[in-house]
C-alpha cells in the first residue's frame, strides 16, 4: 500500500532516528524530528496506523517503535526512487546545458577573433576547489554496490564497487549516513588522514567499502580532466609583418590548432586569476613557447559554483592593449549573462 505524505515522513523519521541512536524512537521525539508541526497525540496514532500496517515495531510495551524489514524496504525503495530521479533531473539538465554552452563558446571565440582582428581562445568552464555534494551507495547484485558521487558543479560519477559479501539494507542506509554526514561540502584538501582513519574505524567491518568510495570521491573532485579550448582567428597572425614569418606563423598556428600547449596557458591564467581577472604576458613571459614574439592576455570568467574558465587574445606586442581589455571585460558579463 502507497502511504500518504504523513506517514512517510513519519516512517522516514523513525527509520532514521533508529539508524543515528539504536533505540527504539517515541512521539515525543518524532514531534521535534519533523516538520509536520503535530501534536504527540497525532503522531502516535500515525505510528499505530504504520505500526498495524507493518512497517513499524514495538519490542516491548510503553517502548518507542522500531523499523520492521517491510519499513526498511519501503524507506530504500522511496529514497532510492528520488535519489535516481534526482540525478536523472542532473544529468537531462547538464546534457542540454552543455549543448547550449558548446555552441555559445564557439561563437564567443569568433566574436573576439573578429572584433580584435587577433587570434582568439576560449576554454570551457572547469570547476575549482570542487566540493562533495553528496554520496549514495546502491546495491546492484549481491558481490557490486555502485558509488554515485556529485560534486560542486554537478559533475556525477558512478564508481562500481565489489564486496566480498551481500551487504543488507540497514547496513547500507548507515554507511549512506556516515559518508554524507562527514564529507558533504568539503574538498579533496579537507578530507584529510585522520578524518579518513576515522570514518573506517566508524565502518568496522566494512572499511574496505568505505576506503573504496573515499578512492571514488578523491577521482571525481581531483581528477583533471581534458580541457575542451576552442579557437579563432589564428590566421589573423599573418596580417602582422613581424609575426608572419613563415616558421614563427606555423608554430602559433599549430599551437591553436593542435591546441595541447594551450591547455598550460589556461591552467596558469586559473592559478594565478588577480582581482581584476584580466592577465597580461608581454614577449618573454608567455608561457607558451611558440607565443614568445607576441602579447597574451587572458581573463577568467566565472560563472558562479566555482566553475571559472579562460578567455584570451594573442597577437603583436603592438597590439591594442586598451581596446583587447574592453573587449575583454565586455565578453566576461555577457558570458555570465548569458549562461545564467
Amino acid at each position: 500500500m502507497e502511504l500518504d505524505e504523513r506517514k512517510m515522513k513519519i516512517l522516514k523519521a523513525v527509520v532514521r532516528n533508529y539508524l543515528e541512536t539504536g533505540e527504539p524512537v517515541g512521539s515525543r521525539t518524532i514531534s521535534k524530528y519533523t516538520d509536520l508541526n503535530l501534536s504527540s497525540a497525532t503522531i502516535r496514532n500515525e505510528m499505530a496506523d504504520l505500526e498495524e500496517l507493518g512497517y513499524i515495531l514495538q519490542p516491548h510495551t510503553s517502548a518507542g517503535r522500531i523499523p520492521s524489514d517491510k519499513g526498511y524496504r519501503l524507506y530504500v525503495d522511496h529514497m532510492m526512487a528520488e535519489k535516481e530521479k534526482e540525478v536523472q533531473e542532473i544529468k537531462e539538465m547538464l546534457l542540454k546545458k552543455e549543448e547550449k554552452m558548446d555552441q555559445l563558446l564557439k561563437q564567443t571565440a569568433r566574436l573576439l577573433a573578429n572584433d580584435t582582428n587577433y587570434a582568439a581562445l576560449v576554454s570551457a568552464p572547469v570547476v575549482q576547489g570542487n566540493k562533495v555534494k553528496f554520496v549514495q551507495l546502491s546495491r546492484v547484485d549481491e558481490t557490486h554496490l555502485v558509488a554515485v558521487v556529485v560534486a560542486e558543479g554537478n559533475l556525477i560519477r558512478n564508481n562500481m564497487i565489489s564486496v566480498s559479501a551481500s551487504v543488507d539494507d540497514e547496513t547500507l542506509l548507515k554507511l549512506n549516513i556516515l559518508l554524507n554526514t562527514s564529507l558533504n561540502g568539503l574538498t579533496l584538501r579537507e578530507i584529510n588522514l585522520g578524518m579518513i582513519a576515522n570514518l573506517k574505524a566508524q565502518a568496522g567491518a566494512h572499511e574496505e567499502i568505505v576506503s573504496e568510495v573515499l578512492d571514488a570521491v578523491a577521482r571525481t573532485i581531483g581528477e583533471d580532466e581534458d580541457l575542451e579550448i576552442y579557437t579563432s582567428g589564428a590566421k589573423n597572425i599573418f596580417r602582422y609583418p613581424e609575426l608572419s614569418d613563415n616558421e614563427k606563423a606555423s608554430e602559433i598556428i599549430s599551437t591553436f590548432e593542435e591546441k595541447n600547449m594551450l591547455h598550460s596557458l589556461v591552467k596558469k591564467t586559473l592559478e594565478e586569476d588577480q582581482q581584476s581577472g584580466i592577465q597580461v604576458y608581454i614577449g618573454d613571459e608567455s608561457p607558451v613557447e611558440s607565443m614568445k614574439d607576441c602579447s597574451v592576455v587572458t581573463a577568467t570568467y566565472d560563472l558562479g559554483d566555482g566553475m571559472k574558465g579562460t578567455i584570451g587574445i594573442v597577437g603583436p606586442k603592438r597590439m591594442d592593449y586598451e581596446k583587447v581589455v574592453d573587449t575583454m571585460k565586455n565578453i566576461m558579463g555577457q558570458l555570465d549573462q548569458m549562461y545564467k
